[in-house]
This record gives structure tokens, C-alpha cells and sequence, in this order.
């Protein structure tokens, strides 16, 4: 089922008896389908399904139209205030040379001045999967070189071939 189809309306109302409530809060207590039905055609409004589960279920008179406008803007309304969180990835090697580690320490800290999110991998090769601390110990210089500027959101871990470290950007 869509999201629209959710909601039964009008004829797609099977119950025989419906408690029915106007759109002002106004009750017109427990009404036969086809009253509940003829009352709604009469004021030019729709008989929506709102309580399918109650005994008897529950009706509303209502410009279904105009309801569906009015939750779809709120819904527009909460995505704009939602923040969408960046995640930059930086892969590494535990064989890494010190000027490579240099820069990729800043290009993480020009990230982390843009507000992202960086995730560190150490990716572990053959023997190296026998001494994943090594991989810790690598994210723990990097840390060293970032902590000023960032803070941890997740501390370094062990997952399959990858050691990650997650670092947020330090509020104000």
C-alpha cells in the first residue's frame, strides 16, 4: 500500500456502523455507513477513516483534500529543518609514510572547518590482519594531530579488514 492509500475514504469504508466526528470537533455519535456517508455528500466534505480499530470504528467529516495539503507541508516544513550529516572517508595503510600521514591530517582538518564528519579506515592486508593494533596505534597519532579541532564520536574499532576511528567537528 502507498503512503496516500493509508487513509480509507467514502465508498472504501466497509464497517456497517461508524462513530462520526465533524472537521470543528462537532459529534454526530454512531451513524449506519450510508447516513455517515449521505451527512458528508451534504456538506461537500469527505468521510475519512481515522480509527479503524476502534468499537465502533471512528469516522471524520472532513475536506480530505485540503488535510492532505496541510500534512504534506508540514512534512516539507520538517525536512528543511532536518541537517544532513557529510561523512568524508579517509583510507589509510598501516604502512603509511609520515608526509602522507601529514597530509592527510590536513585534508581531514579542512573538513572538519567545513562542519563534515571524517571516518578514518585502516585498511589491514594479509599478515597485518594477525596485529590489528597496529592500526589502532596509527589512528591514535592521527588523533594526537586532530584532537584540537575535533572530538571522537566513536572510538577506534576492529571491524573485519578496517580499524575506524569517527571524529566530529569540536562545537563552537
Amino acid at each position: 500500500m502507498s503512503k496516500e492509500k493509508e487513509v480509507l475514504l467514502n465508498e472504501e469504508i466497509r464497517a456497517s456502523e461508524l462513530r462520526c466526528v465533524g472537521d470543528g470537533g462537532e459529534v454526530f455519535g454512531v451513524l449506519s455507513r450510508d447516513e455517515a456517508l449521505k451527512l458528508a455528500q451534504n456538506k461537500g466534505l469527505d468521510l475519512v477513516l481515522i480509527a479503524p480499530d476502534a468499537k465502533p470504528p471512528v469516522a471524520k467529516i472532513m475536506d480530505f483534500g485540503k488535510f492532505r495539503y496541510q500534512q504534506e507541508k508540514k512534512q516539507k516544513e520538517a525536512k528543511k529543518k532536518q541537517k544532513v550529516i557529510d561523512i568524508k572517508e579517509i583510507k589509510l595503510s598501516v604502512k603509511i609514510a609520515q608526509n602522507d600521514i601529514n597530509y592527510k591530517v590536513k585534508h581531514a582538518l579542512e573538513f572538519l572547518e567545513q562542519g563534515k564528519h571524517v571516518k578514518f579506515r585502516v585498511f589491514l592486508k594479509g599478515r597485518e590482519m594477525a596485529n590489528p593494533e597496529a592500526g589502532v596505534a596509527l589512528l591514535e597519532k592521527i588523533w594526537k594531530d586532530i584532537e584540537d579541532k575535533a572530538s571522537r564520536d566513536k572510538e577506534p574499532n576492529f571491524e573485519g579488514r578496517y580499524v575506524n576511528m569517527l571524529v566530529v567537528p569540536k562545537r563552537g
